[in-house]
């Protein structure tokens, strides 16, 4: 391990790469992660799932172009009137955007608003640079891996979700 040569702090069990580390440590990581998120919904006035709904139509667009209201209802697991409620919010909160597909215009694309792509860079640069320092402290190496780990366990889940696990 390269970088500050600060300690980690120390991992559950007597097995530090054991199952019961993992989990333990994947959970802590999770619940801060959800504390964040909490913490901005409440700072734009919004509900936890419309942060769930903005990470979906976010990474939706880098990956595989824009989403569906259809789509976003199956990744969220809600109703077709909660997931209405929830595009309401955040259209008229500025964060998204419904856009007609051009070759159907039956079909609406949401799309993450730049000045809300502005608000969130802004809020999350504290989290952004957390952790790029927790990057500095490994070698490109042991990133690759940990790199490796994590779209592995991402994997995983979708299995795990989809009754295929």
């Amino acid at each position: 391990m390269s970088g500050s040569g600060v300690p980690s702090p120390s991992l559950p069990g007597d097995d530090p790469t054991g199952l019961q580390s993992f989990a333990v440590l994947l959970r802590r990581m999770n619940g801060e992660f959800n504390r964040i998120a909490q913490e901005f919904a409440q700072a734009q006035g919004l509900h936890l799932t419309d942060v769930q709904a903005l990470i979906v139509i976010l990474d939706a667009d880098a990956d595989e172009g824009p989403i569906t209201p259809g789509r976003l209802r199956e990744r969220l697991n809600l109703t077709s009137g909660a997931v209405t409620a929830c595009i309401d919010r955040l259209e008229k909160a500025g964060h998204i955007r419904r856009v007609r597909a051009v070759d159907d215009r039956r079909v609406v694309h949401l799309h993450y608003a730049e000045a809300a792509r502005e608000i969130a860079r802004d809020y999350f640069q504290p989290l952004a640079r957390s952790t790029g320092a927790a990057r500095e402290r490994f070698t490109p190496e042991e990133l690759a891996v940990v790199v490796r780990f994590l779209a592995e366990m991402n994997r995983e889940l979708v299995h795990l979700r989809q009754g295929s696990g």
